[in-house]
This record gives C-alpha cells, structure tokens and sequence, in this order.
C-alpha cells in the first residue's frame, strides 16, 4: 500500500453532472428575469442538447420552473434549503418571537435581512395585526445602498467586508444607483444614529426604520426593518419617531439572544 506524500494535492474528483446543474442555477441565481433554454446556452457556452435534460431534471426537482414564455427561474427551494442551515434557523429561531411582539407594539410589519452571496434577502417577516400595512415575502431579494437595511449593514462593518460586500453585490431590478460620497455620507448618519430611517426609494408613503442584528462577536449580522405606513383616518398609530426606539430594543434583545453582550 503506497502512502501519500505529506502536502501533496490531492486528486481532483470530476462530477461533470453536477458541474453542469450549479452551473445552471449559478446562472439563473443572476438573472432576475430568468432565461430560456437558447439563453441559458450561450451564458454556459453549450449547445441546448448538453443542457436540456439538466434543465428538466431540476425543473422536476423543483429547484427552477418555467413560465409559459419557457424562461426559467429559480424557485424558493434553495433559499428553504439554506433557511434549514442551522446559523440562519438559530437567528430566526432568536428572531420571531420578539419581531411578533414589535408588530404588535408599532402596529406595522416588520421584517429581518440578511446579506448572503452577493444579495440582501428577507429570511424571516411578521405581518402587522393591522388591517393596513406592507409586507415582503420570505426570500425576497432587495436593494443594498438604496435600502435602510443595506444601509444598516453596510455602515456597521469593517472597512473591508464593506467593499467586499458592494463589490460582490448584485443589483435588483430598478435598483438606484449612489456615487461614493453619497454612500460615504448617509453610512455616516446611520453610524452616528444607530439605526437607519428614511424614505423608501421604492414604494411613496412608506418610511423605512430599520436597526442592527450583532452576534455574540459583536459583529451585525442582520438588520430588522419596519417599513411604516403613516395612518390618515381616526385611528392613532404610532409614529415613525416612535418606532425608532421600539425598534433599537428589539434589535438589542434579538442581539443579546445571540449571545452579544
């Protein structure tokens, strides 16, 4: 029996299958508008017959499907897999109880975001007990520079996983576009804040407020949003000024279940 040389490279297993599966749905992990087969073709440089019966497979797995254009999407099954992944079921887990009790104090949704693989996605969302409010699906993939919650993310990191973060970042649709100094400056006030408040750049009406999520390395991790809808009729809800604090403490506690001190 022939022993390894200590620090030799170890042989590298080729799965051409599997190879060609990520592949596609790295591709459509890109492509907000999904792709057709004739699409998907030239983004991998193969011909339709070295792909076709890959694209079907995993359309009947369930990881992609077609719309009656034939252009695919990835489905949700993906973001569930990771939602299983046992850091982001912990910080859920942490999360939920406590984002049901800020919905109820501030009568509005609230939702908790987190930055992953060159995206900002909504992993957990509690609906307001309101009759009025708005809310984001579970997976939901949003803005960085242009959100409350990129912002808050963005601002509370190190220099570096910041430029990590904007270089490896990929916009969403309609997603608006900041020169550097206006980053530099508005990162500046959520800092010296604490938390973010502004108006959304998406929706009229809606003031975002959104906190940071620290681990038990004081590092932020996530950000809890609550994007508030300012009531005109006889019912007196609370403000977005009186939000903001609710909002802290929850971030704070969600934090401290985390293990930050």
């Amino acid at each position: 029996m022939t022993e390894k040389t200590p620090g030799a490279n170890p042989s590298r297993y080729s799965a051409p299958a599997l190879e060609k599966g990520m592949a596609i749905l790295e591709v459509l992990s890109e492509s907000p508008q999904g792709c057709t087969m004739n699409e998907l073709s030239a983004r991998l440089g193969r011909s339709v017959s070295e792909i076709f019966r890959m694209v079907i497979v995993l359309q009947e797995l369930g990881y992609i499907a077609a719309d009656a254009g034939d252009r695919y999407t990835l489905t949700l099954r993906l973001f569930h897999l990771a939602h299983r992944h046992y850091p982001v079921r912990q910080l859920t887990e942490c999360a939920l109880p406590l984002l049901q009790e800020l919905a109820v104090q501030c009568q509005q949704s609230c939702h908790l975001s987190i930055y992953r693989q060159g995206r900002l996605v909504i992993i957990a969302q509690v609906d307001s007990p309101a009759r009025w409010s708005l809310s984001l699906k579970l997976g939901t993939e949003m803005g960085l520079g242009d959100t409350s919650s990129g912002q808050v993310l963005l601002a509370f990191c190190n220099d570096e996983e910041r430029e990590r973060m904007l270089q490896t970042h990929v916009p969403t649709d309609g997603e608006l576009t900041l020169t550097e100094a206006q980053l530099r400056r508005q990162l500046a006030s959520v800092r010296k804040a604490g938390c973010s408040v502004m108006k959304s750049r998406q929706i009229q009406g809606v003031t975002n407020i959104a906190a940071p999520v620290r681990n038990e390395h004081g590092q932020v991790i996530a950000a809890v949003n609550v994007p508030h809808i300012a009531r005109i009729d006889a019912l007196h809800t609370p403000s977005a000024d009186a939000i903001r604090p609710m909002l802290l403490e929850t971030a704070e506690r969600i934090s401290r279940r985390l293990g930050h001190q």
